[in-house]
C-alpha cells in the first residue's frame, strides 16, 4: 500500500468573520530525500501568521469532533490502524498535545504507550522488539510517547547506553546510525503495507521556551511533580540532541511515513497542527461503515418486527 498525505492541504481558521489561509501542511512536513536544516527551516515560534489563539482552539475542537467520527469508522471497518509517534525534548508538550487532540476519541479504540529506559528483558531483545509488542491492532489508534527513535537519539547522544545492548562487535561503529535509519525505514514500510498508517511528530521547542517551562514547573507548587533533575541534565546536551534530531528527520522522513516538525513554543498552535495532520491522514483512507447485505437486512427487519410486537 502506498500512503501519502496531501502536502497542499490548507489550514484555515475563522478570523474576524472571514477565512484566512496562511500555510499548508508542506510548511511543517519534512520533504523526503531532501536535506533540511532544523535551525534554519523550522521556527519553533511559527504560527502561520495566526494571532487568534481562540480561533485556533475552536478549530482544534472541531478537529477533535471530526476525529471521533473518523475513529468510529476506523474501528468498524477494521482494516487500518493508525500509529502516532511523538518525539521531542523535555517540556515540549507531548503529553498535552496527545491529551487534547485525542480527547474525543473512544478510549476503547485508542492506546498510549510511553517508552522509558529499556528493562533488562528488553535489552535482551532487538531494539524494535518492545515497539512490536505495542503496535495497534486493526481498527485501533496507537500512540507512542517516545518510541524506537530513542535508539538514534538518546543512545546516540549517550554512547554508554549502546554498550548495554550487547550487540555483536562488528555492529558497533560509525555506520550504526545509518544502518538503524535503514532498518527503521524498512520497518515502517512493512507496517504501512500491512495497514498500519505511521504519522511522526517532532515537537520543536526552543531552548528559551524550555527554560521558561522548567522555571514554571519549579515556581508553581502544583507543577513541581512534573520537573525532573534528569530533564535539566539533558538540557546540557542541547546541541547534540539538535544534531541528532536533524539527522533523524533527514534520513527517516519518507513518503510512506513522513515526519512533521510541529512548532511547539505555542501550545495552542502545536495542538492545531497535530490535529490537522491526523485528520488529513484519516480522511485520506476513505473510511466508511461496513455495508450490510440483503440477508442481514432481512434478519434485522424480522428482529425489529418481533421487538415492536412484544
Amino acid at each position: 500500500m502506498k500512503f501519502n498525505i496531501d502536502p497542499d492541504r490548507e489550514i484555515k481558521i475563522k478570523m474576524g468573520g472571514g477565512e484566512k489561509v496562511e500555510f499548508k501542511l508542506r510548511d511543517i512536513m519534512v520533504p523526503p530525500d531532501e536535506k533540511i536544516s532544523l535551525k534554519k527551516d523550522y521556527d519553533p515560534d511559527f504560527t502561520g501568521g495566526y494571532d487568534d489563539k481562540e480561533g485556533a482552539l475552536e478549530k482544534v475542537a472541531k478537529n477533535v469532533e471530526r476525529l471521533a467520527e473518523l475513529q468510529e469508522k476506523l474501528y468498524a471497518q477494521d482494516t487500518y490502524a493508525l500509529l502516532l509517534i511523538f518525539q521531542a525534548m523535555d517540556a515540549a508538550g507531548k503529553d498535552g498535545a496527545i491529551r487534547h487532540v485525542m480527547s474525543g476519541v473512544n478510549p476503547q479504540g485508542c492506546q498510549v504507550t510511553s517508552f522509558k529506559s529499556p528493562s533488562a528483558e528488553e535489552l535482551d531483545h532487538d531494539y524494535l522488539w518492545r515497539a512490536n509488542k505495542a503496535l495497534p491492532a486493526r481498527g485501533m489508534i496507537g500512540i507512542f510517547n517516545r518510541s524506537y527513535y530513542e535508539e538514534v537519539l538518546v543512545v546516540r547522544v549517550h554512547p554508554e547506553f549502546l554498550a548495554k545492548q550487547k550487540l555483536p562487535g562488528e555492529e558497533i561503529g560509525d555506520g550504526i546510525w545509518k544502518r538503524r535509519f535503514g532498518q527503521i525505514n524498512d520497518f515502517e514500510k512493512y507496517l504501512v503495507r500491512n495497514g498500519i498508517i505511521v504519522l511522526k511528530f517532532f515537537l520543536n521547542i526552543s531552548k528559551k521556551e524550555q527554560k521558561k517551562r522548567f522555571l514554571s514547573r519549579i515556581n508553581e507548587p502544583e507543577k513541581n511533580w512534573k520537573f525532573s533533575v534528569a530533564d535539566y541534565k539533558e538540557r546540557g546536551f542541547w546541541g547534540d540532541y539538535q544534531d541528532a534530531f536533524e539527522d533523524m528527520l533527514v534520513n527517516t522522513s519518507t513518503k510512506h511515513a513522513p515526519w512533521f516538525v510541529i512548532p511547539a513554543d505555542n501550545k495552542w498552535f502545536a495542538r492545531l497542527a497535530v490535529s490537522e495532520v491526523v485528520c488529513a491522514a484519516m480522511e485520506r483512507l476513505g473510511l466508511k461503515f461496513p455495508e450490510v447485505g440483503p440477508e442481514r437486512l432481512k434478519e434485522l427487519q424480522e428482529i425489529k418486527a418481533a421487538l415492536e410486537n412484544e
